[in-house]
């Protein structure tokens, strides 16, 4: 791997991690623009998610639910879900950007392209379960991100990754349906590896909250992603 951007030199993003007056009226926008909660359970999210290879067993575990009823706890994991998934598609254009910058070279840049894709994957997962089972999949936002050099995308990365870890292990608990939890802590620790790689790459610590992770809430989630929504 060619040699990580020096840390001293890696300026921390101005405002990625500021932490902004929870806004009501923000957070309506942002949970306006994540969808409202759909009106079927996520049985096949499970398979989606965790990447089922198997298109008919997708098919046969989805057709239940497309005529079940919806419960209160369905429609509050379906909206859990696509907070999740507006996260994923801002973090899925930042690698885009970044990726298109041609910033990284080498393992390093083959590195950041495949971290992009497996965000990706996890947007096609749940958008994917969310359309297969009758429900509106959030809409993608417009992102806007600084893109100015090796060292300040590096840094930039490690927070954010490190943000979405963060942002699904606020939720973990709000999640009703077991199988639904289940996968969104399985995109939960891909997200954590992806911070804990970045930060090996800027020489910051792998486990910046010592034995045990901090969650976030979604109105600190929020705080932190309003600089990077135009």
């Amino acid at each position: 791997m060619s040699s990580p951007p020096n840390d001293e030199t890696a300026p921390q993003p101005v405002g990625l991690v500021e932490q902004l007056v929870r806004d009501d009226v923000d957070r309506k926008r942002f949970l306006k623009m994540a969808g409202g909660a759909g009106a079927a359970s996520f049985g096949a999210f499970v398979l989606a998610a965790c990447g089922s290879s198997s298109s008919k067993t997708a098919s046969t575990a989805a057709a239940p639910a497309t005529t079940a009823a919806a419960t209160p706890s369905d429609s509050g994991d379906v909206a859990i879900l696509n907070y999740a998934l507006t996260l994923e598609y801002l973090e899925t254009e930042f690698y885009g950007k970044v990726v298109a910058a041609g910033l990284f070279k080498g393992s390093v840049g083959a590195l950041i392209k495949e971290f992009g894709q497996q965000e990706m994957t996890h947007v096609e997962a749940i958008k994917g379960a969310v359309e297969k089972l009758g429900g509106t999949p959030a809409t993608k936002p417009e992102g806007k991100f600084p893109i100015e050099n090796a060292s300040q995308v590096a840094m930039l990365a490690y927070t954010v990754e490190n943000l979405g870890a963060s942002a699904y292990l606020g939720q973990a608990g709000n999640i009703q349906n077991p199988e639904v939890l289940a996968s969104a802590l399985a995109i939960h620790t891909v997200e954590a590896r992806h911070a804990a790689t970045l930060g090996t790459l800027v020489k910051k610590s792998i486990t910046p909250d010592g034995a045990f992770a901090k969650p976030a809430d979604m109105s600190t989630v929020l705080a932190a992603v309003k600089p990077f929504l135009a």
